[in-house]
């Protein structure tokens, strides 16, 4: 049986790692190529605030293609769907005919991401699609992955839960309404170490930074119905 050529949208955290994990248990699908949106002004992942040179350590230790696509840092919609729609395009033209993410239940996100690769005659695969969250941050664990926090919303979190090792112990001091795994983006993750790496990832933790932003016309990996500005704490990490 001819396998899907699929490409993953990779985010470096967590989520991302055990998706990509599934994926690659399924005979059904072969992926070739890792795709990134990136702040190409800081060279550092959306959202996350990581260093290019800790995604490319990632995807040197998983051993696939890494492909980055670099976005402005508060880019509007023409602008993100402009470089989604090329990136698509030139993944079509190299025989690639699903796309895969690590969503768990953001049903808006879903059909956003379904319905603009539906125009480009792509499928979309949701690997962790309606599991439930606590019971895939545990999976996550006893799997031998292993993580760190690198940014959080400062509504939920300050500066001290930045730079932490997610444990078992972790889901049990998280404030109330906030998602075990981050779905709503209170919190973003590096996974450095699991089943899909050949290594594990080694970096030295820097210093923590608050930034306040406005909510941004586009993102590729949060939904957010908040009309007010709101505040992130990062963790920089260095490659080691």
């Amino acid at each position: 049986m001819k396998k899907h050529k699929t490409y993953f949208n990779w985010s470096t955290g967590k989520d991302s790692a055990l998706a990509l994990y599934y994926l690659l248990q399924n005979q059904d699908y072969v992926v070739n190529e890792l795709i990134t949106t990136v702040n190409g002004h800081y060279n550092r992942v959306s959202m996350h605030g990581l260093r290019n040179e800790l995604l490319y350590a990632q995807t040197k230790s998983i051993g696939i293609t890494a492909s980055l696509i670099e976005l402005p840092e508060m880019p509007d919609m023409e602008t993100y769907e402009q470089e989604m729609n090329a990136t698509a395009f030139r993944l079509k033209h190299d025989g690639f005919t699903h796309a895969a993410f690590g969503d768990i239940f953001l049903e808006e996100l879903r059909q956003y991401r379904e319905n603009q690769l539906a125009k480009q005659g792509f499928e979309a695969v949701f690997p962790i699609w309606k599991r439930d969250t606590k019971a895939l941050l545990n999976e996550f664990l006893d799997l031998g992955f292993k993580t760190i926090i690198v940014c959080a919303r400062s509504q939920y979190f300050d500066k001290d839960f930045v730079g932490t090792i997610i444990d078992k112990n972790f889901i049990d001091h998280l404030p109330e309404g906030v998602d075990p795994c981050g779905e709503n983006g209170e919190f973003h993750t590096f996974c450095f170490d699991g089943p899909i790496f050949k290594k594990p990832i080694e970096f030295i933790i820097g210093e923590k930074i608050y930034r306040e932003y406005n909510n941004p016309n586009a993102d590729d990996s949060v939904c957010n119905n908040d009309t007010n500005n709101y505040g992130i704490w990062y963790c920089d990490l260095f490659p080691k």
